[in-house]
């Protein structure tokens, strides 16, 4: 079951996200923490948002927005914001991260996450939803392709952090 994700969510997105980087050989790079997570996700004026894959019993039937017999885990989420292209003129959604532990893949539950976020952008008129994936993330990939996304193979992200960002902070001509 996919829904958005609430506050007591928070914890388990934080060991995702871990888990996540954790995969990508990236663990030491992690400083998020769960009073930031919730801010980001639940402040007055959230400019991110999440949904959460939570595990269901084989069986489940649904009842109103839950399903009986839901175990309430959460095994995958999905982090996203808005963007903007100039060229189309509409907002699309930026996938930042889009998780499934490794022992519940293959149920369905990637491919619901981006379901969901694809119905979000046709409800809200957007155009676009991407997101990006390690050059060596096959597995990942191959799911993507699968799902019909397409590569941006002419595009290389690039990004300012922690020392470069605060030099060209202190470049800027601010009055």
């Amino acid at each position: 079951m996919i829904r958005p994700a609430t506050p007591a969510d928070v914890p388990a997105i934080l060991q995702l996200i871990r888990d996540l980087a954790t995969y990508e050989k990236s663990a030491h790079e992690v400083r998020a923490d769960e009073a930031q997570l919730r801010a980001a996700l639940f402040g007055p004026e959230p400019a991110v948002f999440a949904h959460v894959a939570v595990d269901t019993l084989e069986g489940d039937t649904l009842e109103g927005d839950t399903l009986e017999g839901d175990t309430g885990e959460v095994v995958g989420f999905a982090l996203w914001f808005l963007n903007f292209s100039t060229w189309r003129g509409t907002h699309g959604i930026y996938l930042e991260d889009l998780y499934v532990r490794p022992d519940r893949r293959g149920g369905g539950h990637g491919r619901a996450l981006l379901a969901e976020l694809a119905c979000i952008c046709v409800e809200r008129g957007y155009q676009r939803l991407e997101w990006s994936v390690l050059d060596w993330n096959e597995p990942a990939i191959g799911f993507y392709r699968a799902v019909g996304a397409a590569p941006m193979s002419e595009w290389t992200v690039f990004r300012l952090t922690d020392e470069p960002l605060l030099r060209m902070a202190e470049g800027a001509a601010r009055h």
